[in-house]
């Protein structure tokens, strides 16, 4: 019944080869129409420049973080470092320039509050009077006396020093905080470009000042823009290896242009589609079309080293063509199906970056797969084809390869299988960390500031807690002030911490000015009616923009305490937030306040995605054992094929483990996304495999032979392309697609190896082979 299966199919893509090459010149027209219209869909693709697109709509730290926004304010704050050249902040320009700088910044867009040092609303007495005013005002005109006591102000204010004022006071920030419209995408490059014409502006006036951007706004262009700028540096560097290794593989310069041609158009076709499809890119799914150009050189190089081998054995180029598309149609379809299964299994992925990079690559794949069996073979039968006449080292060294694993089956068997363990318990090394700033390689201008800024001013990584009070008002209550002021000065004893906002540091310089500007005052009111009486001519006293919404909420009966923390991992930081809770449950029971802020958020991203991705790799793994059991048309065979499978990504991880140590968002797609192409070389190799069994009779010795002979060249080749190809990711300056580039580089590598060295032996030892056969 196999056989005459076999015998159908083989029928049936003997006779598709034949229509291919009559009508040739109307496949050639026809797909290059719908290329044009696919691929036209390209220019309604937009870039989405937020970084908390990594995070699903129902993700719960997402959540918390977004109740806490709309309890207090929902702003996204953009930072102007100001690094005088002569290290101190407290000089007459620099003043100058700081004032200069915090009044035009009201004018950057969606703004609604500035700070800085300059505007600081700094509290003293004036007899019975509460005198709340700018601490700086008019710069230029202070004398030496004016700009100390300034200075000694500025450093003596918490709400100033180590956070708006480095301590030494020799670097300060404007903080600009805006609120941009819902939903929408071109806010964040409006104020970018505002932002950087004002820093030129700044420079320009006040040349002896060094001026760094920073902030989320300044954070979230960078998602948007580094790995745009990426993809135009490695995307003509890929097209240019892409040739290099086809020419190589071919051997022919028309065989070469014709793979050119279908990788190309995979590319603009996946594009094409998904902006039909109104998606929207993100950060991570802007590589596709690396990943896409890499994984449809594979299908080309099957069908032409075949071909080439049909002509060396002396076949016509049209026979030779149609032969290849009978050997291959089977293969490069069911590897098709696989890769793409194994990208579609990303949309389990808690991350909507990786849904989208996986559905667009799925795209390409089967675009690729159609072109491959449709407008290569139609450009080959118009091309001129010349081959050499007789095998090259590649296959000669083919030839040798196959020998020394007939000969050593045993040892390769049991070695192979010793390395495996041994490099898979890597895997035990490996920590999660997901710190957003390190996303970015050291060369890229927004890590340059994020370092300047946590090295000499502060973190900008932060906690932020919602702490409420018994009732309405009850920010006031002195015993909740007191804890409140307990839990701040828990979080100042941890290290890394430094930074803590609280609203009791307003109620004591509050308490002090009342009372004469007494230091001995400087405490927390006793009285709830008298603390609340001072918060309203505090706030009475406020000019516009600069309430304290962002500490307090409307009814006053919550307050908002935030953390500043610098050179923390994702790691440290659930365990401080986890410190913190059991705090809260000693000191405060009847309080419940979790820590959120994006830092939060990211500290737990890889977790979530690794086990919504252990969903995904799991699904991925039974759908492709049922194809591939269909497709080879045996269950034993089927299983079999995904043993050598399985390994490589266990193996890549605990080489990562040992030699890294530290892993991102990456590791949690890795294993679903080249599960499916791993299984590419061991399904080429098994269906010629079973070729030699079934068609020409062979024994499991002289099958695995025919099989490094028939294929192994053209698995080599597709091998260093796909590893070229993830190693050129892996160049990128941006983390989570570096890592994810050298990943799956170094799991196919170890794929390639295992199909080479341990599926051969374990098919020889499973099916039967006898040493007498070899």
């Amino acid at each position: 019944m196999a056989e005459a299966t076999s015998k159908g199919t083989a029928d049936i893509d003997y006779a598709y080869g034949r229509w291919i090459v009559r009508n040739r010149w109307m496949v050639l027209v026809v797909s290059i129409l719908i290329c044009v219209i696919a691929a036209s869909g390209a220019r309604h693709l937009t870039m989405n420049p937020d970084a908390r697109v990594f995070f699903s709509e129902d993700n719960p730290h997402l959540l918390a973080l977004e109740q806490l926004e709309n309890t207090y304010v929902k702003a996204e704050n953009l930072l102007f470092i100001l690094a005088p050249r002569d290290g101190e902040v407290f000089t007459r320009q620099t003043l100058e320039g700081v004032e200069w700088l915090t009044e035009k910044s009201w004018q950057t867009p969606y703004s609604t509050r500035v700070e800085s040092i300059s505007n600081y609303q700094n509290i003293r007495a004036d007899g019975d009077d509460l005198v709340v005013h700018d601490l700086i005002k008019n710069a230029a005109q202070y004398s030496d006396d004016d700009v100390a006591a300034a200075r000694e102000i500025a450093l003596d204010r918490p709400a100033l020093a180590g956070r708006l004022l480095s301590r030494e006071a020799h670097v300060t920030a404007v903080q600009v905080l805006v609120v941009k419209p819902e939903k929408s995408l071109n806010e964040v490059p409006e104020i970018m470009v505002f932002a950087r014409d004002l820093r030129e502006q700044f420079q320009a006036k006040f040349p002896n000042i060094d001026v760094y951007l920073n902030g989320s706004v300044a954070i979230n262009m960078a998602f948007a823009e580094v790995p745009m700028q990426e993809l135009g540096k490695l995307l003509p560097l890929m097209f240019l290896l892409i040739l290099v290794i086809i020419g190589i593989s071919t051997r022919t310069t028309w065989g070469t242009l014709a793979t050119f041609l279908v990788i190309l158009m995979s590319v603009l076709i996946a594009l094409g589609v998904a902006g039909w499809a109104g998606a929207v890119l993100v950060p991570s799914s802007e590589i596709s079309p690396i990943i896409i150009l890499t994984l449809s050189v594979a299908h080309s190089v099957h069908i032409l080293s075949s071909m080439r081998l049909s002509m060396q054995g002396g076949l016509g180029k049209h026979d030779a063509l149609v032969e290849a598309l009978r050997i291959n149609m089977a293969p490069v379809f069911i590897t098709s199906i696989t890769t793409a299964i194994g990208f579609l299994c990303m949309n389990f992925s808690d991350a909507p970056p990786f849904r989208l990079l996986g559905n667009i690559v799925a795209t390409g794949v089967m675009v690729s797969f159609v072109l491959s069996v449709t407008l290569l073979p139609a450009l080959v039968s118009i091309f001129p084809a010349r081959v050499a006449p007789t095998n090259g080292i590649g296959s000669r060294m083919m030839d040798g390869l196959a020998e020394l694993v007939v000969i050593h089956r045993e040892k390769l068997f049991w070695g192979t299988g010793a390395a495996i363990v041994l490099l898979a318990l890597g895997i035990l090394r490996i920590d999660l960390d997901d710190n957003f700033l390190k996303y970015f390689d050291r060369s890229v201008p927004i890590r340059v500031t994020s370092d300047f800024t946590e090295a000499n001013l502060n973190g900008l990584q932060m906690l932020q807690y919602s702490v409420p009070a018994s009732d309405e008002g009850g920010i006031s209550d002195p015993d909740y002030l007191t804890k409140l002021e307990a839990f701040g000065r828990w979080f100042k004893s941890q290290p890394k911490v430094t930074h803590v906002a609280a609203l009791t540091e307003v109620f004591k310089r509050l308490n002090q000015s009342m009372n004469g500007d007494d230091p001995n005052f400087y405490r927390l009111p006793e009285e709830r009616d008298l603390a609340a009486q001072y918060l309203l001519l505090y706030e009475m006293s406020l000019p516009y923009g600069l309430d304290l919404n962002n500490m307090i909420n409307v009814p006053k009966s919550a307050s908002q305490l935030m953390v500043s923390v610098k050179g923390i991992s994702s790691k440290e930081i659930r365990q401080l937030d986890a410190r913190a809770q059991v705090w809260l449950s000693e000191n405060m029971p009847e309080t419940r306040a979790p820590g959120t802020g994006l830092s939060v958020v990211f500290s737990y991203i890889s977790g979530r995605n690794i086990n919504s991705m252990l969903a995904g790799s799991i699904t991925a793994l039974v759908v492709i054992s049922l194809v591939l059991i269909f497709a080879l048309r045996s269950v034993k065979m089927g299983l079999i094929s995904l043993i050598p499978n399985l390994f490589p990504a266990a193996m890549a991880f605990g080489l990562w483990g040992y030699v890294h140590g530290n892993v991102g968002l990456a590791i949690a797609i890795v294993l679903a996304m080249t599960l499916g192409i791993v299984v590419d070389d061991t399904v080429h190799f098994l269906s010629k495999y079973l070729r030699a069994r079934r068609e020409h009779s062979m024994d499991a010795v002289e099958a695995t032979r025919y099989a490094f002979r028939t294929v192994g060249v053209a698995l080599c080749i597709t091998s260093i392309t796909l590893v070229i190809g993830f190693g050129v990711l892996a160049t990128s300056s941006f983390k989570v697609n570096s890592d994810m580039g050298l990943l799956s580089s170094v799991t196919i590598a170890f794929a390639l190896l295992a199909d080479f060295l341990f599926l051969p032996p374990l098919l020889m030892k499973l099916d039967g082979a006898s040493a007498k056969q070899a």
